[in-house]
């Protein structure tokens, strides 16, 4: 049986002392997540967790608050997060709500 486009089944993973656990490579390699990247843990007590890139997270919450419709991809909508700061995240988004 194979699994649905665009979702993945990645393991089990191991919570260890100090609560840190290691994201499977492939999915480090799908999600394009980095060394030295940020992420989002969100947490709902009857779903659990979820982890998010910070800019993608960022994009959908500006994407929400000042659009008022569906997020877009981050690449649709910002800038590279390397290239960004937060205060030009949030003049963007400022800019993108007053259009």
């Amino acid at each position: 049986m194979t699994a649905p486009k665009g979702k993945h089944i990645f393991g089990t993973v191991k919570v260890g002392e100090k609560g840190q656990i290691v994201i499977p490579k492939d999915a480090r390699e799908i999600f394009g997540i980095q060394p030295g990247d940020s992420l989002v843990v969100l947490g709902d007590e009857a779903s659990g967790l979820a982890i998010m890139k910070h800019d993608v997270f960022l994009s959908q919450v500006a994407s929400a608050i000042f659009q008022g419709k569906p997020a877009q991809t981050p690449e649709e909508s910002w800038p590279e997060p390397t290239d960004t700061t937060f205060d030009d995240i949030k003049q963007l988004a400022q800019t993108q709500a007053d259009e």
